[in-house]
């Protein structure tokens, strides 16, 4: 596999091989290419109307629940895989001292948090970060503050082997489990074509018991659902401050708020966050967005925990962002509210949780997620908006594939796969990534940083 990238300085020079090659997204690459702040190229030029003018039926379809929770297809949904989920989520037994459960940090009264700046596993000591929520993780990418885990499969072993949360390696613990004549009889009939205790089976079904903490129906719910009474007035205004001059939407987009990307808001501290891990400087200091559902039982806020209120975490964006060269275009500058304005963006985040005590639905609409969307023969793909255009393409083994940033923000391409492993770095806006591929079949392309962003790629011989 052969593979550049390239600045741009060199963008007239490849534009026309470019488009050549691709001629349908060429069209798309013909869109001027918009300059990161910071950069030689000035200030951001916006690509689409802000969302404050947009209709309020259209920023409100954007926050709209969904109708099933999307299981991926080698793990799809059984009640007989969740009803061992949630047996194992609450067992201590987990634990090397028999103490600690998943449940001892992720307590649903508490917004799948445990209500303390920093949490606590079976050492005693205080962790290194916050307790994040574990709502809606089904619509959910890279998992962690960090990203470190690329679904919840991959994110399962992670607290149960660390020294510093529950202590247990995987290999005993199946051992212990495997001891239990309740566990042998639940594993067999979550996992009958498989019908044995082991790590596989045990990592499936905790991630399947998680797949299904759906966040209960909100008054917001019900304003987007048409029920223009659901709301107070203090808290439309709120909503339209929230998609609109506050610029909290710019991340907490989706009707889970979050837009599952990593991004540096200005907080004090060492913490490399999403940096440390992908080994890229361009992401320091940069955390995955939180969702915002079940908000108000979750504080403290942030990823440290270091912020107890809902109008200190506003009060942080107008006054005590820390000025960095990571910080990202997402986040709004010179930010200033009156106090009216303060109020209502508290009272509309206030709304996303629930009224009652919330708990995990009793029954789950699942659907096995599948890429739908037809395969487009073409050579040439560009970022744009934290997507990829077009998000499935055909492409022949051997031939050139040409991934273009034409967003106004830093992306990453990358490919984690048994036939090929890639990671470009930080692709910077108008950088193009030149890639071939040695072996045909189905890949998956995703940037580290936004990682919603994805492309199907379907190499034929």
């Amino acid at each position: 596999m052969g593979v550049m990238l390239f600045s741009r300085k060199d963008l007239t020079r490849l534009a026309a091989p470019a488009f050549a090659a691709g001629a349908l997204v060429g069209t798309l690459l013909a869109v001027a290419f918009v300059g990161h702040p910071g950069s030689a190229t000035g200030a951001t030029k916006a690509t689409t109307k802000p969302a404050a003018v947009r209709p309020l039926a259209v920023r409100k379809a954007a926050f709209r629940r969904p109708h099933r929770v999307p299981f991926p297809a080698d793990n799809p949904f059984s009640e007989a895989k969740r009803a061992l989920g949630e047996t194992l989520f609450y067992d201590p037994r987990l634990s090397a001292n028999d103490k600690v459960s998943c449940a001892s940090c992720h307590d649903i009264a508490k917004g799948f948090a445990d209500g303390a700046e920093k949490g606590q596993g079976v050492p005693g000591r205080a962790l290194a970060r916050h307790t994040p929520t574990l709502w809606n993780l089904a619509w959910g990418r890279a998992m962690f503050w960090d990203g470190r885990a690329r679904s919840l499969e991959e994110q399962v072993p992670f607290p149960i082997q660390n020294p510093e949360e529950m202590a247990q390696p995987l290999d005993p613990l199946v051992a212990k489990l495997s001891a239990i004549p309740d566990y042998v009889r639940a594993f067999a009939a979550a996992f009958p074509d498989n019908p044995k205790v082991d790590q596989a089976n045990l990592i499936k079904a905790l991630a399947t018991y998680e797949r299904t903490f759906v966040s209960p129906m909100t008054r917001f719910d019900r304003w987007v659902a048409g029920d223009d009474k659901a709301l107070r007035a203090d808290e439309v205004r709120g909503f339209d401050l929230f998609t609109g001059k506050a610029g909290c939407a710019n991340c907490h987009s989706g009707w889970a708020f979050t837009d599952s990307a990593f991004y540096d808001i200005g907080l004090p501290g060492s913490d490399r966050g999403r940096g440390a891990v992908l080994r890229l400087p361009q992401v320091n200091f940069a955390f995955k967005t939180p969702g915002l559902r079940e908000l108000t039982r979750s504080a403290p806020y942030m990823h440290d925990g270091s912020i107890k209120t809902l109008e200190d975490v506003v009060r942080h964006y107008e006054t005590g962002v820390v000025q960095r060269p990571t910080l990202p275009p997402e986040l709004p500058r010179k930010l200033t509210l009156s106090d009216k304005e303060r109020h209502d963006l508290v009272a509309f985040l206030q709304s996303l949780s629930s009224e009652q005590a919330p708990a995990v639905a009793a029954k789950v609409e699942a659907e096995t997620v599948a890429v739908t969307s037809p395969a487009v023969a073409v050579n040439t793909v560009a970022q744009i908006d934290k997507m990829f255009e077009p998000g499935h393409i055909t492409i022949k083994r051997g031939s050139r594939l040409w991934v273009v940033n034409n967003d106004s923000r830093t992306h990453n391409v990358r490919i984690f796969d048994d036939k090929l492993d890639f990671d470009s770095g930080a692709q910077e806006p108008g950088e193009v990534v030149d890639l071939t591929f040695a072996q045909p079949g189905s890949y998956l392309m995703s940037c580290s940083i936004h990682p919603k962003m994805e492309l199907h790629i379907d190499v034929t011989p």
